[in-house]
């Protein structure tokens, strides 16, 4: 075999387990981990060994199930800042914060849903709730809601079936039940051209979100802005609103998107 073509097998085998952790919807057992990458458990287990020492896999001691580790989720998050869309508007956030005077935060669609892969707040800012990682609700957060209103809605299906299910579970009037309730959500939000909580998420605290498109007018990352009651302006028809809309129209443009192009909009369950 040509040497510049070579490479090692092993490593390629035991990506099949990588693979199927990716593909899986939460932990697995062992047997079920090693059935979906087509080996046998005992020659899984060899390699789950040495994935959980990089770090790539972790396993629950509780309940022995394995899954993607964290330093599965630093190549993912550097991957994903690396992106295009990512980079350009990492770029322009010390110029957004100097205007929105709030925090400032980017998410993408990922494999469990709205996650944050870059934020930042202005020296006085006090509403220090984000990490790198974490995942927003689909239904209370102003991030969920730009996802939930312009990526297919198959896309974002099971996580809002889980969370109508957990809404419903908690009695939350200020959050929908169904799913065409949901969807009229979402359709509100693409009229607004902007999503906007209040208090929805997490206690006084408010936010604003703007969709961010490619040259295909699909939907490639949202510029959140939040902050506390006593200085930010939710209103989607407010200044703080049109601010955020005028920067992620601009990223768009630049991204090669043009406003007259037909955009992704999720057809209405029947």
């Amino acid at each position: 075999m040509d040497k510049d073509r070579a490479g090692i097998q092993s490593v390629e085998v035991g990506f099949a387990l990588l693979q199927a952790l990716v593909e899986a919807h939460g932990p697995l057992a062992l047997k079920d981990l090693a059935q979906a990458a087509a080996m046998p458990p005992a020659k899984a287990h060899r390699y789950l060994v040495s994935y959980q020492r990089s770090g790539l896999v972790k396993q629950d001691a509780a309940t022995s199930r394995y899954d993607l580790g964290p330093m599965a989720l630093q190549l993912g998050l550097a991957a994903l800042r690396r992106s295009d869309a990512v980079r350009l508007a990492r770029e322009r956030m010390p110029d957004w914060l100097d205007q929105l005077g709030h925090t400032v935060a980017l998410a993408v669609w990922g494999n469990h849903g709205a996650t944050i892969v870059h934020w930042e707040e202005p020296p006085h800012g006090t509403t220090g709730h984000l990490r790198l990682g974490d995942v927003m609700p689909l239904l209370s957060s102003a991030t969920g809601r730009c996802f939930g209103a312009w990526l297919p809605a198959e896309r974002t299906a099971p996580a809002l079936e889980r969370e109508l299910a957990q809404a419903r579970l908690a009695a939350r009037s200020d959050l929908p039940h169904t799913a065409a309730d949901a969807h009229q959500l979402f359709a509100q939000v693409r009229s607004q051209r902007i999503a906007s909580v209040v208090d929805t998420l997490m206690p006084s605290v408010l936010a604003l979100c703007a969709p961010v498109f490619d040259a295909r007018g699909q939907l490639v990352l949202a510029i959140t802005s939040l902050g506390t009651q006593a200085s930010f302006n939710p209103d989607p028809q407010g200044p703080m609103a049109q601010q955020l809309q005028a920067m992620a129209t601009q990223l768009s443009q630049d991204l090669g998107y043009q406003r007259a192009a037909p955009r992704s909009q999720p057809p209405q369950p029947r």
